[in-house]
């Protein structure tokens, strides 16, 4: 049996195939599978596994794109921060859709339904829609920061965008104050909801008032300067450029 873990950020993904590993014992799993290119390019180049794990938004794009390439009757179990794609990972062959931060219990029931039902069925989608129903009102509305001695609890309003840099995960407020954050970006992105917070790329994930001018960059480019942010070169790769532009367009 051969499992794909496709997931580009690295932390994410060790965890997940950490996951995983105690319910398919003695399978392969080829877990270093982090964009569109690598993905497509080891599925032209090997029999198709068994069963995916991926996420929907990589690096270099959305992983719909992987599957709109490759035409493949793999399950699929999709992971995400979002819930809006719900509905259209389904129509690739998806037998589940999990919300990170991933629960155990979640992803116990996701390998459930691969192993004991006929994952070619239709799928249940007021069951879907229960599910993100229930997990889309989980968005934090306050985070908790340490500075020194002293502790402070931070609106989801004040805060202007987050940030890594060296592995540590900031954030910054309207009034340029900055704290440390536990957890990679990431996991942060889950936390929030994304109709207020978008991730341009691997560095920053912004709300709109921090933004303070667009400009068009090369080859179909943007380039974001946010307020407030000494970081001149903020680029939204071409992957995200119109689900950006659709963010802002709400």
């Amino acid at each position: 049996m051969t499992i794909l873990i496709i997931e580009d950020e690295q932390l994410a993904a060790k965890r997940l195939l950490n996951l995983v590993i105690p319910y398919f014992p003695g399978a392969g799993i080829v877990d270093n599978l982090d964009s569109i290119q690598s993905s497509v390019n080891y599925l032209r180049n090997n029999p198709f596994p068994d069963l995916i794990f991926c996420d929907i938004q990589l690096a270099d794009g959305s992983s719909f794109e992987i599957f709109n390439q490759m035409k493949l009757s793999t399950p699929i179990i999709f992971t995400t921060a979002f819930d809006n794609y719900a509905i259209k990972a389904f129509e690739v062959n998806a037998i589940d859709y999990l919300l990170k931060p991933i629960d155990v219990l979640d992803l116990e029931k996701a390998i459930t339904k691969f192993q004991s039902r006929d994952v070619k069925q239709g799928v249940d989608i007021a069951a879907l829609k229960s599910l993100i129903n229930s997990n889309s009102k989980n968005f934090k509305s306050r985070f908790l920061v340490k500075y020194g001695e002293k502790i402070q609890s931070i609106s989801i309003d004040q805060i202007s965008f987050f940030f890594s840099e060296e592995r540590i995960t900031f954030l910054q407020t309207h009034d340029q104050k900055k704290f440390v954050l536990d957890g990679n970006l990431e996991k942060t992105e889950a936390l929030v909801d994304p109709k207020l917070f978008f991730r341009l790329n691997r560095k920053y994930l912004i709300s709109s008032e921090s933004i303070e001018e667009i400009s068009v960059y090369s080859n179909s480019r943007l380039k974001v300067r946010l307020r407030n942010c000494g970081d001149p070169d903020i680029l939204v790769s071409r992957e995200k450029v119109n689900a950006f532009k659709d963010w802002l367009d709400r």
